[in-house]
């Protein structure tokens, strides 16, 4: 799929043609570069590396150094392959918001935020052991029995219990594209976008 990098500005809320409020994400959409275009002759598969986010020359590995500079751009945060796009690039092209139409939908990934050591209630939505009845005073959070003893004597993997929520990639389908900003290279999309403000998502058609 053809997409671009972008950065998550935040949240707002914009009137539809219907008069009714909705919630949307303000995205900043590139301008992300051409660094690399691969090739089945060459690499086996066809796709485009695009790069977005500007970084310091002192912190960028030098194998990176070496693909910025035959792309002839700066150095730059994200690289991300992505394959389908319609017209030929070459290294060093630019592509903006103008890859994107209102009404158009698109799929974002990202990393959610990440809410460190949660017990079963915040992870899982459990409810706790029952009532405050028979002295189950402090149990309301407790995640109960996880299985059996003696067979099969050990946890099962995949068991629900307390431990490191969030931090993980999401990608969230069929986001409407409400607005497209050309002179400032926002997206408006309908919805949530996972991740804090200022993270990188990327935008797949």
């Amino acid at each position: 799929m053809s997409g671009l990098i972008g950065k998550k500005i935040g949240m707002t809320s914009i009137f539809g043609k219907d008069g009714k409020q909705m919630a949307c994400t303000v995205i900043e959409a590139g301008p992300c570069v051409v660094t690399q275009v691969k090739t089945p002759d060459k690499d086996g598969y066809r796709s485009v590396q695009l790069s977005f986010g500007e970084r310091k020359e002192k912190n960028t590995p030098n194998p990176l150094k070496g693909i910025f500079k035959n792309a002839n751009t700066t150095p730059k945060v994200k690289l991300i392959e992505f394959k389908g796009f319609d017209k030929e690039l070459s290294l060093g092209d630019s592509l903006t918001v103008d890859l994107f139409e209102v009404g158009e939908y698109v799929d974002v990934v990202g990393t959610s935020k990440g809410k460190g050591f949660q017990g079963v209630v915040k992870r899982y939505r459990f409810t706790g052991v029952g009532m405050q009845t028979h002295g189950q005073h402090d149990r309301l959070r407790a995640p109960g029995s996880i299985g059996a003893s003696s067979d099969p004597s050990k946890v099962l993997k995949g068991m629900r219990m307390a431990g490191r929520t969030g931090g993980v990639r999401v990608k969230k389908t069929n986001l409407e594209i409400l607005k497209v900003m050309k002179d400032e290279n926002l997206l408006v999309v309908k919805g949530s976008v996972p991740g804090h403000k200022g993270s990188y998502v990327f935008i797949e058609k």
